[in-house]
């Protein structure tokens, strides 16, 4: 397994809607286990594949690691089926370094996905797992934490990651 490299606002892979992951082949699991390892080593609870460059509908989500025994799931082509309620998260992104932000998501959601072998499935999640699941799945549609924000502190927030890459942070 290896640690891939996470892509830092403004890099336009981020930005860009990302089409279907193709399930079942040795490449996608090679994927995935890399991806899970770079979200652990990072650390963060979730990844999704544009994070790494990869304009593909994939992501990692593993909420268990920094209280327990490590359970990640992989979601080839989420979308979500239905929700309900409304929990307020203050969420970071790895991709977004030095930003939170407080944003309002379902409570419960049911997920439908595909396995790394390709077959349906649906997982119905909630609070922490829940909101997870929808960030990632807003990485998919080229959306950011940073479009929750204002106008004026997605500017700041701009200014600020052109000066890093600028000085290679």
């Amino acid at each position: 397994m290896a640690i891939l490299p996470v892509l830092t606002f403004p890099d336009d892979v981020l930005r860009r809607p990302c089409s279907e992951a193709e399930p079942g082949t040795g490449q996608i699991r090679e994927l995935a286990d890399n991806m899970i390892e770079t979200m652990y080593a990072a650390p963060g609870i979730g990844l999704a594949a544009p994070q790494v460059g990869l304009s593909i509908r994939m992501v990692v989500v593993d909420v268990t690691a920094v209280i327990g025994e490590p359970e990640p799931h992989v979601f080839l082509n989420p979308a979500i089926a239905r929700s309900e309620g409304t929990i307020t998260f203050e969420e970071g992104c790895l991709s977004l370094p030095e930003l939170s932000v407080e944003i309002d998501r379902a409570q419960k959601i049911e997920v439908h996905f595909q396995d790394l072998d390709g077959n349906r499935k649906s997982l119905e999640a909630e609070d922490l797992l829940a909101v997870a699941i929808q960030h990632e799945i807003d990485h998919l549609e080229g959306r950011l934490i940073l479009d929750y924000t204002s106008t004026v502190r997605r500017d700041m927030y701009r200014r600020m990651a052109r000066k890093m890459r600028a000085q290679g942070l």
